[in-house]
């Protein structure tokens, strides 16, 4: 079975060495995406739901590259600063699907890179 690397511009560009996401088989698996504004490099977002916002867009970004939508995606794992912010990335989380929600876990860690409050990956079915 090969691997298919994606990446797009649309979404921030890997800070280390990984990729986007890789489609195998009928699974993409999406890297876990951090509130970066791919149009400037940098977290733009003032609070947590102005992180999530951008952390699901740049998230639509890759599935979109990838020829999928919300709709496909069957986990997430996200990642939170505090579980004190649950309620919000929740409520933000929560419009952008649409009938079914995909399974999911929700961990608070110590810390996430460039020092944000919110990091998503997803695995969608193709």
């Amino acid at each position: 079975m090969e691997n298919t690397i994606i990446n797009t511009p649309n979404a921030p560009a890997p800070i280390g060495p990984y990729s986007q996401a890789v489609k195998t088989g009928n699974l993409l698996f999406i890297s876990g995406q951090i509130p970066i504004d791919p149009a400037t490099g940098n977290v733009d977002a003032k609070d947590i739901t102005g992180e999530t916002h951008q952390v699901m867009h740049n998230l639509r970004a890759i599935l979109t590259a990838a020829g999928v939508s919300f709709d496909q995606v069957v986990k997430t794992t996200i990642l939170l600063s505090d579980m004190a912010l649950f309620g919000d990335v929740n409520t933000v989380y929560g419009k952008y699907f649409t009938g079914n929600f995909p399974a999911r876990e929700t961990y608070a860690v110590k810390a996430l890179p460039k020092n944000v409050n919110v990091e998503i990956s997803m695995i969608a079915s193709l």
